[in-house]
């Protein structure tokens, strides 16, 4: 007759047993990121090339920048990838992050109506754009989402002197960038997008870019391992992982040989 001992070390056993295939499956991590990159179809292109390499399951949570940091402010994402490099720095200074590394780029636009009521386009200077969308009362959208996208827009803005609040012109919707795109389209408004996105958009109806060029719609993207001093359960090692083939030669051509429609909108950079 077996002993108490001996059922409670087979009970013991059974449950590493059991245990163990669970652990060895869950190799996954979760990166909150912006809706740029997942609604541009970027994500779809390169996480199955870093999968097929490490085995390792990506599960990303799109959500504006600031969502995103503050997802994972409260240790709910192992690593963020957004545009931000002012919020992502402070990030960093909070003790949130571990080391921010550039990944890509690409540029912002300004999207209006093939009418052009406030006479921009064409324009390489997005501060004459904006202000000449204010005087003529121009519709504008913005996504009002504390979003990487809003939070450069809010920039350019303030860096023309200009209150974004001045008229009924403006309109913040406190949605994504496909949302702006879509209430830009159907109202016949101005609307800041990032190239990307509005590569991808299929509702283009009558918007058309009529800025661009510019060098303050640079928009570049980062990557960060959220601290595990700050929170013990985030993957370090394989989140560290992910970000390491992202920078490699690897990764950066993955990311450069993604094209919709035949044209590249993300361009490789690591420093």
């Amino acid at each position: 007759m077996p002993t108490r001992r001996s059922l409670v070390v087979l009970a013991a056993t059974i449950t590493l047993v059991a245990a163990a295939p669970a652990r060895a499956q869950d190799k996954s991590i979760v990166v909150a990121s912006t809706t740029s990159t997942q609604d541009s179809g970027l994500f779809g292109h390169i996480l199955p090339l870093f999968k097929a390499k490490t085995g390792i399951d990506v599960k990303v949570v799109a959500l504006g920048t600031g969502q995103a940091l503050d997802m994972a402010r409260r240790g709910d994402a192992d690593v963020v990838l957004v545009h931000a490099r002012e919020a992502e720095e402070k990030f960093i200074a909070e003790g949130f992050g571990v080391k921010r590394y550039s990944v890509m780029y690409n540029d912002f636009i300004i999207i209006g109506p093939k009418d052009d009521p406030a006479s921009i386009k064409g324009a390489r200077n997005v501060a004459f754009a904006l202000q000449a969308i204010k005087a003529k009362g121009a519709p504008f959208i913005s996504r009002g989402d504390n979003s990487g996208t809003h939070i450069a827009e809010i920039n350019l803005w303030k860096s023309i002197g200009i209150k974004k609040e001045a008229g009924p012109w403006y309109k913040s919707i406190g949605q994504g960038m496909g949302a702006a795109l879509n209430v830009a389209a159907a109202s016949g408004a101005y609307v800041m997008s990032d190239r990307g996105t509005w590569v991808s958009f299929k509702n283009k109806a009558n918007l058309v870019i009529v800025v661009e060029g510019d060098k303050l719609l640079f928009n570049q993207y980062g990557v960060i391992l959220v601290n595990p001093a700050k929170h013990p359960h985030v993957k370090k090692e394989l989140g560290q992982q992910f970000i390491d083939w992202l920078i490699s030669d690897e990764g950066q051509k993955a990311i450069a040989g993604y094209k919709v429609n035949g044209e590249q909108v993300f361009w490789p950079q690591r420093e």
